[in-house]
This record gives structure tokens, C-alpha cells and sequence, in this order.
């Protein structure tokens, strides 16, 4: 184990150019894949699936719609803040030993989030599920990267990125079931026996890999922590507040502000430390890896935001129930399914901007057709086709960003570049919730005159009035913009990746 650690690193140390991997590929590593997908489709589900039983909550709770928001900000702070920490404890603690830790975390807080009888004890039991989930997130690539030879990496991602783009789409839809049939206590204890089937195939099937000796970073730790938490805090409250006090001489743009700059203290210290840094900025010298960064971070951002306007625009305007409305959604998850494998043997023989440009495209058309398409009369067959086009870019995208990330980053540096990954992948969806709810407030100002969405309007059916539904659903239209933007952001990064079979560092 000692002797591979230092191989590795001798590797990095003399030839730079093609760092060597350690011995770990698998005969067979497909079992350990399907075991480590199960948990990392439980954890992005967890994302999605809580945002359609908002008015359940609130009933069943007695609790105001700004208690309820924190539901869904308390899991995704305590998710986002400790991405970059949970890689590295990866590398020091061996991934399956921190991925079982945080499936156990994650599994027990689901238990006591639908046992829960009060508003702040389902809030705190979130905080708990975000922190197993943060643990567990960056462990699956790391894992995947190490056990699978790069012939078959490019596979091992497609399906891998089939998890992540179905988990997403078909979270509102097993939400909108398990609520109208069962109760929203459900959309919770749905996660106890799959996480139990999890931890035990991922005991009994994810090998335990060389671990590598690392001093951690403690000032890093707490200036990425403070940074973060301050950043995602005021993006994802500054509508509570209108963007402005939030007590005394503490504002939301103050927080931000700040928050930006402890982060660039964060980079300055991580150029200046002479300990082991806690993101080595070595990773940003991978020309792949950083243009995946920036990919990854417009798709976060779009699939966290998308789903907002669109499902407020169901139930809201066309008067559909959860289920109805998340079922728009079931075409692009039957396609990302179906596709997604194809995609993946596609990252083994084709140069990634190809297929990553390809797939990312069709996220850009697909939501400007979408928000060309909501009227106040749009019926749903009209929506089919739109849907089909994000199915093609989930199926697409995923893979070979992935792939393309981590593909030449030496072993040693594996959990770090994946929390990393992960890490900018969450920063952009908390980004996306934060600019598509203040865009959508903006947008219903120039229509409708500074018309406030009541709390009951924006789930469980209730509709807006007839004389406000079509500048209402131009609103909603129109708010899909941003984000298709900002993938065409990440279209424009993909168009320079360099052809990673060759492993070659830029």
C-alpha cells in the first residue's frame, strides 16, 4: 500500500505530463459501480424530490412558507459546505470507509425526518441528511476513477451520469406519487430500505482502495467553510430578505460580499500554504479539468433552476396536481435512461467536446423551447418534445464531462478533483435557486405589475386568475432564459477540451 502511494507520487513528481495510476483497476468492477450508483441516486433524488411536497409540508407541519424554505436550504448548505473537506477525507480514510459512514448518516436522518413532528426538528434532521450526503458524493467518481481501466471509464460515466440526469427528473415525479397517495412523511421513508440495500452491496462490493497520507489544511478547512456558507446563505435567502437587511448593520449583499472575499482569501492561502493544500491549484493546471468545472457548473445551475417555473407554471396556471405536473418530466427521463450507456461507449472512442457540446446544445434548446412554449392554453402533448430534447442532452452531457474531468488526474489527487467537481456542481444549483426565484419575482413585476405569487399558488393545484394566467405563464417563460444561458456558457468551455485518451495535461 505504501509502495503504490509512492509511486504515484513519484510519477506526478517526474513525468507531469502523463501522470502514471496506481494499480487498483478491477477484473469485474461493474457490481461495484451498480452499488455506489444506488446511493448516489438516493442522495440527488433527496435534491428534487422534497421541493414538489413544499404545501404538504406546510399542512401537515402547520408551518408558514418561509419556515418550509429552510427545509430544502438547510439540506442544501449542509451539502454544499463540506464537499471540498469530504474529498479529501476520502483520500485519507479510503473512499468505501467515508461513503459507508455518510450512507448510515444519510439513511438514520431520513428515519428521523419523516418521525419528525415540528418544522425545526425536520430542519435540523435536513441538516443531518445534507452532511451524510456530502460525505457520500465525492467518494462514487473517486471510486469509479480508480477501479475502472480507461478503456471502459468512458462506460462506467454513462452510466454513472444516466443516475444523475434521471435522479433529477424523476425526483418531482416519485414526489408528486408518494404525496398525493401516501403522505409526505414518505418522500423520507422512502430512502430507509434502499439506503439499507445500499450500505450492505456497497460492503459487500466496493473494494477498499490504497489510501493516501495527507496533512489536512484546517485554515483551508475554515476559510472554504465561512466562505461558502456565507455565499450560498445570502444567495439563497436574499429574496426573503428583498435583497437587502437582514438585522442591524448584517445585509444580504454584505454577506455576499463577504463571503467572496473569504473565498479568495480561501485561493490566496491555498497558493501561499506551504502545508498540503486543501485544493492543490496543481488540478486547475489540467486544461480538461477546469473547463469541466465550468461545464458542470452551468448544468448544476440549469437543472436546479429549470424546474422551479416550469412546475409552478403546472399547478399554478394549468391547474394540474403534483403528480400531473412532475409526469412532464417522465419523457426525458425515459430518453437520459435509454441513451445515457450509449453515450457512455461514445466517451470511449470520441473526442468529448463532440459529444459533450452535442449534449449540452440540446440542454440549451430544450429549455428556451420550453420557455417559448408556456401559455396560459398550452397543453401538455405540446411539452413532449421539448422534453425529448432534454432527455438527449442528460444522456449526452453527463458522461463525458465527467469522464473528461478526471480522466489524467493522478490517483492521489482523486478525491480532492471530485470534490471539487462535486463542489462546483452544487455551488452552481444553489446559484440556480437563488437567480431563478429572484428572476421570476422580476419578471412578474414587469407583467403583472408587482403581482405576489400567494404561498398556496405555487403547488397543490391552486390556480391564478384567469385575467392574470397569460402574463403569469410569459413570466414563468421567460425566467427559463437564464439558465439556458448560462449552458451555453458551458457549450463554449466544452469546444476547447483536448482529447484525454491521449492524456495529455495542458
Amino acid at each position: 500500500m505504501t509502495d503504490l502511494s509512492r509511486s504515484s507520487s513519484t510519477s506526478e513528481t517526474t513525468t507531469p505530463a502523463t501522470p502514471r495510476r496506481e494499480n487498483t483497476t478491477l477484473d469485474n468492477p461493474w457490481p461495484a459501480l451498480w452499488a455506489l450508483c444506488l446511493g448516489f441516486f438516493m442522495i440527488l433524488l433527496d435534491t428534487t424530490i422534497v421541493a414538489v411536497g413544499t404545501p404538504a409540508i406546510m399542512n401537515g407541519l402547520h408551518a408558514d412558507l418561509g419556515a418550509v424554505v429552510w427545509v430544502t436550504s438547510a439540506y442544501l448548505l449542509a451539502y454544499a459546505v463540506p464537499l471540498l473537506v469530504s474529498g479529501r477525507l476520502g483520500d485519507r480514510y479510503g473512499p468505501k470507509n467515508v461513503y459507508l459512514v455518510g450512507l448510515a448518516v444519510f439513511t438514520l436522518a431520513s428515519l428521523w425526518c419523516g418521525l419528525t413532528g415540528s418544522i425545526e426538528g425536520l430542519i435540523a434532521a435536513r441538516v443531518l441528511q445534507g452532511l451524510g450526503a456530502a460525505a457520500m458524493s465525492p467518494q462514487t467518481m473517486a471510486v469509479i476513477t480508480r477501479i475502472f481501466p480507461g478503456e471502459t471509464r468512458g462506460t462506467a460515466m454513462g452510466l454513472w451520469g444516466s443516475v444523475a440526469g434521471v435522479a433529477t427528473l424523476v425526483g418531482p415525479i416519485l414526489g408528486g406519487v408518494l404525496i398525493d397517495h401516501v403522505g409526505w412523511e414518505w418522500i423520507f421513508f422512502i430512502n430507509i430500505p434502499v439506503g439499507i440495500i445500499a450500505f450492505v452491496m456497497a460492503l459487500k462490493l466496493v473494494p477498499s482502495l490504497p489510501v493516501h497520507t495527507h496533512t489536512f489544511d484546517w485554515i483551508g478547512v475554515l476559510l472554504s467553510g465561512i466562505g461558502m456558507f456565507l455565499l450560498v446563505f445570502g444567495l439563497q435567502e436574499g429574496n426573503r430578505y428583498d435583497w437587502g437587511t437582514i438585522t442591524g448593520v448584517i445585509s444580504v449583499p454584505l454577506l455576499i460580499v463577504a463571503g467572496i472575499a473569504v473565498l479568495v482569501a480561501f485561493v490566496v492561502w491555498q497558493r501561499l500554504t506551504r502545508a498540503e493544500p486543501l485544493i492543490p491549484l496543481v488540478l486547475f493546471t489540467f486544461r480538461n479539468f477546469s473547463l469541466a468545472n465550468v461545464a458542470i457548473f452551468g448544468v448544476g445551475l440549469a437543472i436546479t433552476a429549470m424546474n422551479f417555473p416550469i412546475m409552478v407554471w403546472a399547478q399554478s396556471v394549468r391547474g394540474w396536481t403534483p403528480t400531473q405536473a412532475a409526469l412532464l418530466m417522465a419523457p426525458t427521463a425515459v430518453l437520459t435512461l435509454g441513451l445515457a450507456p450509449v453515450a457512455g461507449r461514445l466517451v470511449n472512442r470520441m473526442h468529448p467536446r463532440l459529444i459533450a457540446g452535442f449534449g449540452l446544445t440540446c440542454f440549451a434548446v430544450g429549455i428556451v423551447w420550453y420557455g417559448l412554449a408556456l401559455h396560459s392554453d398550452t397543453p401538455w402533448w405540446q411539452l413532449v418534445a421539448p422534453a425529448l430534447v432534454l432527455g438527449l442532452a442528460n444522456a449526452f452531457m453527463w458522461a463525458p464531462i465527467s469522464v473528461t474531468a478526471t480522466r489524467t488526474l493522478p490517483p492521489a489527487r482523486a478525491g480532492a478533483g471530485s470534490g471539487v467537481f462535486n463542489a462546483t456542481r452544487q455551488l452552481g444549483a444553489v446559484l440556480g435557486s437563488a437567480a431563478i426565484a429572484a428572476l421570476m419575482e422580476s419578471r412578474l413585476a414587469s407583467h403583472l405589475g408587482g403581482y405576489s405569487m400567494p404561498a398556496g399558488e405555487a403547488g397543490g393545484g391552486a390556480r391564478v386568475p384567469a385575467v392574470a394566467a397569460e402574463p403569469f405563464s410569459r413570466a414563468m417563460g421567460e425566467s427559463l432564459y437564464l439558465p439556458a444561458a448560462v449552458v451555453a456558457v458551458g457549450v463554449v468551455a466544452v469546444l476547447f477540451f483536448v482529447n484525454p485518451h491521449q492524456a495529455e495535461r495542458r
